[in-house]
Parts: C-alpha cells; sequence; structure tokens
C-alpha cells in the first residue's frame, strides 16, 4: 500500500528564532490534495545528568506553550554555536543550564518529538562525571532554572502522580529505571 503523499506547492507561512512554519499543498495517494501545517526545527539534545551519588539533575522552569511550570531534564536546541556538532550542543547547554562538565557522554537514542506537525529531532544522551564548569557560559534570555536532583525511585513516583509529563524527560527516566 502506497502511504507517500507528494508535495506540490510549499509556502513558508513565518520564519522565527527558534522555528519555521510552513504550508504544503500535497497530493495524497488517491490523488486527492490536502493540506499540512508543518513546524521547521533545527534539532535539540537532551540530557540526563547524574550526579555521583546517582541521582538524576532535573530542571523546574516555567513553560510558556502549557502555561505551568514543568519539571524536565537540560536540554535545548541545536544553533550556529554546535556547527551541527550534538556533543558539543550537550556541553553547551549543561554549562549554561547546571553549570556541569560532564567526563563520559553517551548517546542514549534519538527521536522526533511530535511527528504529526514537527520535523524536531532530538538526541538524547547521559552525561556522568559531573563535574563544575571553569567559565561559565551566559543563559538563554529570559531562561529562569531551579535545580533538584531525584533517585530513581523519586523520578519514577513523579512520572506516576504526574508531576513529569515531559516526554523527553520520561524517556530519559524509563532508561535510566531500565540499567541495572
Amino acid at each position: 500500500m502506497d502511504l507517500e503523499e507528494h508535495v506540490e506547492n510549499t509556502e513558508e507561512i513565518y520564519d522565527g528564532a527558534i522555528l519555521k512554519l510552513e504550508r504544503q499543498e500535497v497530493r495524497l495517494p488517491d490523488g486527492k490534495q490536502a493540506f499540512r501545517e508543518i513546524v521547521r526545527h533545527s534539532g535539540a539534545v537532551g540530557i540526563l545528568a547524574l550526579t555521583a551519588d546517582n541521582q538524576m539533575i532535573l530542571e523546574k522552569q516555567w513553560r510558556a506553550p502549557v502555561a505551568a511550570v514543568t519539571l524536565e531534564i537540560p536540554a535545548g536546541k541545536l544553533d550556529s554555536r554546535d556547527a551541527d556538532n550534538v556533543e558539543h550542543a550537550v556541553k553547551r547547554e549543561l554549562n549554561e543550564e547546571i553549570r556541569m562538565q560532564p567526563g563520559q557522554l553517551k548517546r542514549i537514542t534519538g527521536f522526533y518529538s511530535s511527528v504529526g506537525f514537527s520535523d524536531e529531532y532530538m538526541t538524547l544522551f547521559l552525561a556522568t562525571d559531573l563535574q563544575p564548569v571553569q567559565t561559565e557560559l551566559p543563559r538563554d534570555k529570559g531562561e529562569n532554572l531551579e535545580l533538584l536532583t531525584v533517585t530513581k525511585e523519586q523520578a519514577q513516583a513523579m512520572i506516576e502522580s504526574g508531576e513529569i509529563n515531559d516526554a523527553k524527560t520520561i524517556t530519559a527516566i524509563y532508561y535510566w529505571l531500565l540499567q541495572k
């Protein structure tokens, strides 16, 4: 069964600092026309940062799209400073957000965050052997964070209670729970 759609026209609607929005006119496999609105994103990294005593570092911050404070792993988008190097982005984000540098980095997985409307691809890393940075990079403008650490048991309970409801963070926690 052929499921591929063919783009017949693309209109750029918005080109911003974080994303681009485009509207596509597509021809469906059955020959009919349809429209798709697509968010284009530069890509992102998420980091399961573990302390020496095997606790996870979480960030508490306000998220305007959901109008709520969330609990998340450190994360951020790839930008021109990274030259498409995801490990550079990981180290930069850890510096900016938790003021630590990793001694060890391991790629866990990669995934599309919401394939229904966005091409954002996030690469998830494990960062261990954390040490304080020598030189702090500036945080993104308007970025206000509160850091906390939690055990595996606490993290799992926070998912079950709904206190953690961010997909990348839940993915990282379930990876961590599977590790012996």
